[in-house]
């Protein structure tokens, strides 16, 4: 296919080589054009699987001993490399997942200015991050003398990162887990997302040239391509893997989870897994209901409702909402259709949004248009505060540009509704707050990340951000996946007692 990039090998990247043990072939998808690419990528072998894990075990022993200026270092020269890549990335990219370019754009910028702050967190000596304590001793202390100690944080030992469908850069081959895991000192092997193959043997590429160019031990990065579930298995189960970062389904994750509980020494596995992020509406936000509408409309089909912090859920007045109603039946009415990231994520949305719309009590609000059988349609469903509460079905993500609309009589009503929810990564609350101090707090338990005035989608990348959230939001309520602070997943606490 013209304009996919030229002389990708399709193999996978193991202690400093380009290789492949067999020859089982897959290949990329094209969603504009709903076929397959003819570039062949080459399923790593579990003889790769076992190669790349003994390579990052013997690199663990020299990076860990770099300094964090090296490392900072390191970091800045992975961004650069990315950068460099230029259009060829973008353009593989868009191919792959047919996300559009400027979209593609941002989230490099945000790839890249992770990488770079991580590097600018090493470059300070981590003082942002406060990562070690002292407390000096008394040895004339009665009736026993105090001790000598200091509290210092180790690297864990190699991670094995898994790629997300839905975000190719920030979230996959050189994203958070890998900046943070890098950052703290462990080698990272990389299971790619098969959606985008060609952009992870792209991103590869990048930090290959960056291992080089700052003379970083062989095995410090690892990439493996294929569709074998088998694969991702053999890495979470190697001894050699310390820990586990994830982004994906909550389906796929508690088959992974249940390897890692049957290993011998079981490990952190940090699982990002989705939500549908409440916005819930309070009867004073009605007075700008037409906007209000709008807006939820826009970042519902931000990306064509395949973000993780999409908003699925909103809670709004029964009485007085004719007019946000009103805006959102035109602003989805008028959606076009586009594709998704994959067709089995399709045939999900598809699936899905039937069994909503098949729910007692549920009633279809608005669809957008259907230009194309493999193209998703919006769609936003209805239903009142009981139902909802009754139906657990309805309490689940629905990938894809999809939302339900529930109804609540007054705020005893609300807060019952609060309660029902499972763990989320996101909730946004519009509207005078001073006399709700109960559902802040009972959302406030509910979530990872509690918004003001503002949509969900979007995550800044700072020392303040949480991504993540009590269960099954996330797998970890204590961690983050965005933010300085994702470093503390791969660090272990050291007491040193004098």
């Amino acid at each position: 296919m013209e304009n996919y990039a030229a002389g990708l090998s399709g193999l996978s990247f193991i202690a400093g080589q380009w290789q492949s043990e067999q020859q089982q072939v897959f290949h990329a998808f094209c969603p504009a054009r709903n076929e397959d690419m003819a570039t062949p990528f080459y399923n790593a072998s579990l003889q790769d699987v076992e190669s790349a894990c003994a390579s990052a075990e013997r690199a663990f022993i020299a990076y860990r001993g770099t300094s964090y200026q090296q490392r900072s270092e390191f970091l800045h020269a992975i961004a650069d490399e990315i950068e460099a890549l230029g259009d060829e990335l973008l353009n593989t990219t868009h191919l792959e997942t047919n996300l559009s370019l400027a979209r593609l754009q941002g989230e490099r910028g945000r790839t890249m200015n992770q990488l770079r702050a991580f590097a600018d967190a090493l470059a300070d000596n981590l003082a942002p991050l406060h990562l070690h304590y002292h407390d000096a001793g008394e040895p004339n202390r009665t009736p026993l003398p105090k001790p000598d100690t200091t509290l210092r944080f180790l690297p864990l030992g190699p991670v094995a990162v898994f790629g997300a469908s839905n975000f190719p850069y920030a979230f996959s081959t050189l994203g958070g887990d890998t900046a943070a895991a890098l950052a703290a000192g462990c080698p990272v092997i990389v299971k790619s997302h098969p959606a985008h193959p060609g952009t992870s043997e792209l991103m590869t590429r990048a930090i290959a040239k960056a291992i080089s160019r700052c003379q970083m031990p062989e095995g410090t990065f690892a990439m493996l391509q294929g569709t074998d579930h088998s694969i991702a298995h053999q890495l979470v189960s190697a001894k050699q893997i310390k820990a586990v970062g994830f982004t994906g389904s909550l389906t796929v994750a508690k088959a992974l989870m249940s390897t890692i509980h049957s290993r011998e020494e079981v490990i952190p596995f940090y699982g990002e897994l989705g939500a549908i992020n409440p916005q819930v509406i309070l009867p004073q936000a009605l007075a700008s209901a037409r906007n209000l509408g709008q807006q939820l409309c826009a970042s519902l089909l931000m990306g064509h409702g395949q973000f993780c912090t999409s908003p699925g859920l909103w809670l709004v007045p029964t009485h007085d909402s004719d007019e946000l109603i009103a805006a959102v039946r035109e602003h989805i009415g008028d959606a076009p259709s586009d594709t998704l990231l994959s067709p089995s994520i399709i045939d999900a949305y598809e699936r899905d949004t039937k069994a909503v719309a098949q729910c007692n009590g549920v009633q279809v609000l608005a669809q957008g248009h259907k230009s194309a059988p493999f193209h998703a349609q919006a769609q936003v469903f209805t239903c009142s505060a009981e139902g909802f509460i009754n139906t657990p079905m309805l309490h689940q993500e629905v990938f894809g540009p999809a939302a339900l609309i529930v109804h609540y009589d007054d705020e005893q009503q609300l807060l019952r509704v609060i309660d029902a929810l499972e763990g989320q990564l996101t909730a946004s609350i519009f509207g005078e707050q001073a006399q709700y101090q109960p559902l802040i707090e009972r959302l406030s338990y509910k979530v990872g990340r509690l918004i003001y005035g503002q949509m969900p989608t979007g995550v800044e990348v700072c020392q303040s951000m949480n991504h993540g959230g009590p269960y099954p939001a996330a797998t970890d309520v204590r961690s983050t996946s965005v933010g300085l602070e994702a470093m503390r997943r791969f660090l272990r606490p050291l007491c040193v007692q004098r």
